[in-house]
């Protein structure tokens, strides 16, 4: 009932947000004479703020056309290598003919679509080969494509290291993390060749220590409790009409929640530049919430086993998870770089959680692992914006080439 009445309030505002646009848009036009007065001008930024405050966020686009390599603008073009049914594998194609590392990114499926890591992926692209896993929202898959599990995860990933060989290098983030470190070590475990590196960055694997607020709720309360007041059936007007999932707009509630006073700082902040005239301010704002506030529905078969497994019986760190009946055995990676990072100041995924990788795979050599621990760095901050650019990823460009080069893997630029 409760998706019914967010699509009923959505379809009640949908008629006036034009109108409320349009009025915006006159009351700021160069041609009114009145538009340079304060009163006109808080005038248009209330209505640009009620639009955004009430108006749908559709997915994003990457809209990465471009990289610069050795001083040069190259093209870039988005093609689609794997369509399976919850999960799109993209490639960044770089018109280079140059040899460059293969990198996989293994998106979050956490609320928020894969374009999030959009500067993840813009810094990496004047060096390296870079794929994505771009996760569909469970609203559009139809029922006929069958569940999507946790295990299901843990075998997309197997499949897309699979499809782009043993020399590829993985980057995952937040709770892509551990479906990650599990795909590599079935893979381990079976005896096929594993990636060159793997790259840890903010996320659960183990959540016992440093608990945040996200941790506390999900051992505060039993797993019925989420059954029963998160899980909802998605209304006819989609294609995946009756599957049963955790909606985005609850999932952006609970991010909103965690720091209300900052989300009501940053939009009184967006009024009075819109009031103001700081042109550039406010457009950070919007580059910003139009990505936050762009959220996709997850299975809650697949919700609801990742709060079980990873957050209330810390099966991974204990050696119990299973997939598929098999044991998920980090001890039997031997030959893959490991790489962590962790922001100081980051709230959602605490200090030690990922470093916990380390201990698990014990079978690592211990030159072959490395750890990032950025001061004063949040979530957010360690895979997109000025500290990814400046800090952390010139450090995992350089962990990566040191890996290939050990074993003469990298090639001269063509």
């Amino acid at each position: 009932m409760l998706y019914e009445l967010n699509e009923l309030q959505s379809a009640t505002w949908s008629p006036f947000l034009p109108w409320i646009q349009a009025t915006a848009g006159l009351l700021a036009s160069p041609y009114n004479p009145l538009s340079g007065t304060p009163l006109t001008r808080q005038m248009a930024a209330g209505c640009e703020l009620l639009v955004r405050l009430c108006q749908r966020y559709p997915k994003p686009e990457f809209g990465l056309t471009e990289t610069v390599i050795n001083g040069k603008p190259i093209g870039v073009a988005e093609r689609v290598v794997l369509d399976k049914p919850f999960c799109r594998l993209l490639h960044f194609e770089r018109a280079i003919g140059r040899r460059d590392p293969v990198v996989l990114v293994v998106a979050p499926l956490s609320g928020h679509h894969a374009t999030l890591l959009r500067d993840t992926v813009r810094a990496m692209l004047p060096d390296f080969n870079v794929y994505i896993t771009d996760w569909r929202d469970a609203r559009s898959v139809p029922r006929s494509k069958g569940e999507f599990h946790l295990d299901d995860y843990v075998n997309y990933v197997r499949e897309c290291i699979d499809f782009l060989g043993p020399e590829v290098h993985v980057v995952s983030v937040c709770q892509s993390t551990a479906p990650v470190l599990a795909a590599i070590s079935l893979m381990a475990s079976d005896g096929e060749p594993t990636p060159r590196s793997m790259t840890l960055m903010g996320g659960p694997i183990d959540a016992r220590r440093s608990p945040t607020r996200v941790n506390e709720l999900a051992v505060g309360n039993p797993l019925a409790w989420f059954a029963r007041n998160l899980i909802h059936t998605v209304p006819g007007n989609y294609p995946g009409a009756g599957r049963q999932v955790y909606p985005g707009f609850l999932q952006l509630a609970s991010f909103v929640a965690m720091n209300p006073d900052r989300h009501l700082k940053s939009h009184l902040n967006y009024y009075g530049d819109m009031s103001a005239g700081n042109v550039e301010a406010a457009e950070a704002h919007r580059r910003f919430y139009d990505e936050y506030n762009a959220v996709l529905d997850m299975t809650a078969e697949y919700y609801l086993e990742t709060v079980q497994t990873v957050f209330q019986e810390f099966c991974l760190p204990r050696g119990v998870w299973r997939v598929h009946g098999q044991n998920v055995r980090p001890q039997d990676i031997e030959f893959t770089t490991l790489i962590t990072v962790e922001g100081e100041a980051d709230d959602i995924c605490g200090v030690g959680q990922t470093m916990a990788a380390h201990e698990l795979c014990e079978s690592i050599a211990v030159e072959r692992k490395h750890h990032l621990s950025v001061p004063g760095c949040g979530h957010y901050g360690i895979f997109s914006g000025r500290r990814w650019r400046s800090d952390i990823y010139p450090r995992i460009r350089d962990l990566i080439r040191q890996c290939d080069a050990a074993d003469g893997l990298l090639a001269e630029a063509a």
